[in-house]
């Protein structure tokens, strides 16, 4: 009888640690992706609102430089300059590494001035570093242990992508699975789908539409079509390690020729002055437009991808913020449709494949690359974006737009490998 009582008391504890834990992480969830939502919501007004004017007055491309300069005081008159990029959130997510709540106005400021001024950039990279602060805050307001803050910070992660590119699921399961490839935080999964479907709802009520296109073509599902996809998918696997190589290696010599951060962001926005000269407006900015011409009308340029992939290069190599996904985007989607026509497919659905290929090739996160490309395509074509996605996945090796990201598993055999990204 006392075995059965013992054994009942021990059974109501773990129950009542779940409904406290349900209620607690609920809460924390709730007042992340409110705040990170208002957060996204005032970003993408304000990236929106700086595009509209330097579309309206061209002019200012060629102030970029004086761009950078402002960036690079920026950052060292608030002392972050070796708290500058995604790597410290996802490495705070492992580690007790604080995240400095500084870094959320200035990486802001940071990216509305990248694209005020012309740089080729995302808004992502913000939206992680903003999540991140944002989480790491409301953490050490509830004085979370350090076991807890992890998941605190994924959860900010997750409400800021939300809010940014209106794509809950993929937000949730994107926070969960970019830190450590082949291990996914399971434990995160409540709070982070509370404070991605909070964020999104708040950027309903602010008006603001999701990210999604509308498939016209989609070929019927046979081995020659599933093999032209998985040939996309090749060249999104070699594409990806071009890109995060030209980014890392860039970024190396860069810091090392140009010590001065003034000077270097400089040099930067004057290269990206001169090629905007040279070859016009097209590739700068996030380049939306370009995106979505490509997947609804299959509308691209031979050399779309590469001058694309040219102008991110420089304008994040030399130090300009914001991020590297959307341009990741305008590469993929400008890829696929270059080369889909040539496989016998329609450019626009080549152009779907390699966009969502490219996004999985180079953040390593296969899951919620499947899961975008249902909410950006509403699921049409979900077997050949899957057959994109594990060829990219796989021969894109180890390579990573965060090098800070961990590979736990191998991608070829069932082995633990705990290696950094390349």
């Amino acid at each position: 009888m006392d075995k059965f009582k013992s054994t009942l008391r021990h059974d109501a504890s773990r129950v009542k640690q779940y409904i406290i834990s349900f209620f607690k992480w609920t809460l924390i969830a709730l007042v992340t992706g409110a705040l990170g939502g208002a957060i996204g919501a005032g970003f993408r007004y304000a990236i929106s609102y700086v595009t509209d004017i330097r579309h309206m007055n061209p002019w200012l491309c060629y102030l970029l430089p004086l761009g950078g300069v402002i960036i690079a005081f920026l950052y060292r008159v608030t002392q972050l300059s070796g708290h500058a990029d995604t790597n410290l959130i996802i490495n705070s997510v492992r580690t007790d590494e604080k995240v400095p709540i500084l870094l959320a106005p200035v990486i802001f400021v940071s990216t509305v001035v990248t694209h005020l001024f012309g740089g080729s950039a995302g808004r992502e990279g913000a939206a992680l570093q903003l999540g991140g602060c944002i989480g790491s805050f409301i953490g050490r307001v509830a004085r979370l242990n350090e076991k807890d803050m992890p998941i605190a910070v994924m959860c900010g992660m997750s409400g800021l992508f939300s809010a940014l590119f209106g794509t809950p699921l993929t937000a949730t399961v994107f926070a969960m699975e970019v830190i450590s490839v082949g291990i996914i935080y399971y434990s995160a999964f409540l709070p982070c789908i509370v404070a991605a479907l909070t964020a999104y709802g708040i950027t309903q009520l602010c008006g603001l539409d999701p990210a999604a296109y509308i498939l016209w073509e989609i070929p019927k599902l046979s081995v020659l079509n599933i093999l032209a996809v998985a040939v996309i998918g090749i060249a999104a696997a070699v594409m990806s390690i071009v890109f995060c190589v030209s980014l890392e290696k860039t970024h190396a010599c860069v810091a090392k020729f140009f010590r001065n951060e003034y000077l270097r962001t400089a040099v930067g926005g004057t290269a990206i002055t001169l090629l905007t000269l040279l070859i016009g407006t097209r590739y700068n900015g996030i380049g939306g437009e370009v995106i979505a011409a490509a997947v609804e009308n299959g509308s691209a340029l031979p050399y779309d991808f590469i001058l694309k992939m040219l102008f991110t290069v420089i304008t994040i190599g030399f130090g300009f913020k914001g991020g590297e996904i959307i341009p990741t985007f305008f590469i993929g989607a400008t890829l696929g449709a270059t080369i889909a026509p040539l496989l016998g497919l329609p450019a626009s659905f080549g152009a779907a494949i390699g966009l969502v290929a490219l996004f999985c090739a180079v953040v390593n996160c296969p899951i919620a690359s499947i899961i975008l490309s249902i909410e950006l395509f509403d699921s049409k074509g979900i077997i050949f974006f899957a057959v994109a996605l594990c060829v990219s996945y796989m021969l894109s090796g180890y390579y990573s737009l965060y090098s800070g990201q961990k590979i736990m598993y191998s991608k070829r055999r069932a082995r633990f490998i705990n290696r950094n990204a390349k």
